[in-house]
């Protein structure tokens, strides 16, 4: 049975659709079968991996709001073991179509249940905000992945999003647990990324993952050519910290990883 884990952040542009992207073209590398579902209305996660929501049929919306089977909008994506279920136009307005239906917020639970055991990992890309799409996400997931940005605010959202992960626990979903807390767009150059790093790991210890992703410019770079950064820049920074990452994940559950892959060069950790 996969491992079904939510991405999530209510604040935006903190590298949550980049890390999943990203991730789970490394675990997959390592010879993980892998799913992305892209419930993001802006669809960052589906056009980072080459795919052009006017042209693609079917998407996660048919699922959530439809009676579509999950299994039928999964597409292949460039990489080897990864697929995806494509976020599309629709899904902007499922927030409110969901409110009259039954069960609204176990709708991708129940979507899920039956492609789990096709996968070892099933990433949720949430979008940034705590609306019914992330309740969905919480609810069908085991865990949750928390990508935080080196900057002043990061401590704040934080505890916004732990206190709604213990609200989903308590009311809808009594297995949820996080995953890790990744830092983000770390910066050696600068004091302020290294207090925030230091003050993170005071305030949660071991559930921050010893893996740093530093600002990295082909990071920036590779969703405009519709590919991850393993098929973009694998030798840049950002690829030996997301390479870096997919071992760690893979330590911490105990699997195996692949003997052709070559050990990454770098896994930043500020103390």
């Amino acid at each position: 049975m996969g491992d079904v884990i939510a991405c999530a952040n209510q604040k935006g542009g903190v590298g949550k659709t980049t890390t999943v992207i990203n991730l789970a073209t490394y675990l997959a590398l390592e010879g993980c079968r892998v799913l992305i579902v892209d419930l993001d209305p802006q669809g960052n996660a589906s056009s980072g991996l080459g795919f052009d929501r006017s042209t693609t049929s079917g998407s996660i919306y048919d699922a959530l709001v439809g009676d579509a089977e999950p299994a039928g909008l999964t597409r292949e994506t460039q990489i080897e073991r990864l697929a995806i279920i494509p976020s599309g136009r629709d899904l902007a307005g499922a927030e409110v179509e969901l409110v009259g239906i039954e069960q609204r917020e176990r709708r991708l639970r129940d979507a899920l249940e039956g492609l789990r055991s096709s996968f070892d990992y099933v990433f949720l890309d949430c979008p940034p905000a705590v609306g019914l799409l992330t309740v969905n996400a919480l609810t069908a997931a085991d865990s949750v992945l928390v990508p935080i940005q080196c900057e002043y605010y990061a401590l704040e959202g934080l505890s916004q999003l732990l206190s709604t992960i213990d609200l989903v626990r308590d009311n809808l979903n009594p297995r949820l647990r996080l995953e890790g807390v990744l830092l983000t767009m770390y910066d050696a150059r600068t004091t302020l990324s290294a207090d925030v790093a230091k003050e993170v790991r005071r305030h949660l210890g071991n559930r921050v993952f010893q893996t740093v992703v530093p600002r990295s410019v082909r990071l920036a770079e590779a969703p405009s050519y519709g590919r991850p950064i393993a098929r973009y820049s694998p030798e840049s920074r950002g690829g030996q910290a997301y390479q870096a990452l997919a071992r760690e994940i893979l330590g911490r559950t105990g699997r195996a990883v692949a003997d052709n892959q070559p050990a990454p060069a770098i896994a930043p950790v500020p103390a």
